[in-house]
């Protein structure tokens, strides 16, 4: 299969590793009233690839990096680290209790599919490693480049909430792909930065920050009733 099919896979929201039931935050904003429509929406979406979408392509693409240039020697240590480093870069634990459990779902995924690959470099702590971290091992289990994995991530940072914003809002589906055309580009942009972030030792990957995105991450995760679980 080429690699340009498993790219295509690996982005699919039908993959099986439960992206599908996380909104990447659009839910707890409707709430609050911050998006209403495509304007507001594609606000969101723009927010989002520059703090949440680059911080977490690059930390894809770094541990992509770690499992195909470094020794097997040092790979665990690097991983490691890259777990911390994106842990403390994510303050809502709310967030972190997500992206550790959406990184189980994509660790499941790829067990079955490549199960020769060197998962078990990823580290053992309580909960799983972060979704990142994952998905770079897989990308490169699946033979694609270090910027084909940026690409990955950010495709999923945006397409996720667009296609909540459907259910959410009832939107135009045809105007929502035509936002996301739209912000092609950008997105782009994003993966090329942050494929070339990766280069930079774990301590100076990108920091971006969203705090309202983790204040309402925080009180999404009280309600008792929410269509997605983020």
């Amino acid at each position: 299969m080429a690699t340009s099919s498993l790219l295509l896979l690996l982005a699919d929201g039908r993959f099986p590793a439960g992206a599908h039931a996380h909104s990447n935050g659009l839910e707890a904003a409707v709430a609050a009233g911050r998006v209403t429509d495509l304007v507001t929406l594609e606000a969101f979406l723009a927010g989002r690839l520059a703090t949440a979408g680059l911080v977490g392509a690059a930390f894809a693409a770094a541990a992509h990096r770690a499992v195909t240039s470094a020794g097997s020697a040092v790979r665990g240590s690097t991983l490691a680290l890259l777990d911390a480093e994106l842990d403390a870069r994510t303050a809502a634990p709310a967030l972190r209790t997500v992206s550790r459990r959406q990184g189980r779902a994509l660790l499941r995924a790829g067990r079955a599919i490549w199960p020769e690959a060197s998962f078990d470099d990823l580290p053992s702590t309580p909960g799983g490693a972060h979704q990142p971290l994952v998905l770079g091992l897989l990308c490169a289990a699946a033979g694609l480049s270090r910027a084909e994995t940026a690409t990955v991530a950010v495709h999923a940072t945006v397409t996720g909430a667009a296609s909540a914003a459907v259910r959410l809002l009832g939107l135009d589906p045809y105007r929502v792909q035509a936002l996301l055309v739209g912000l092609a580009s950008e997105c782009d942009g994003t993966a090329a930065a942050a494929a070339r972030a990766a280069d930079d030792p774990p301590e100076r990957l990108p920091a971006a920050a969203a705090p309202l995105a983790d204040i309402h991450a925080e009180a999404h995760a009280t309600w008792e009733v929410r269509l997605f679980a983020s």
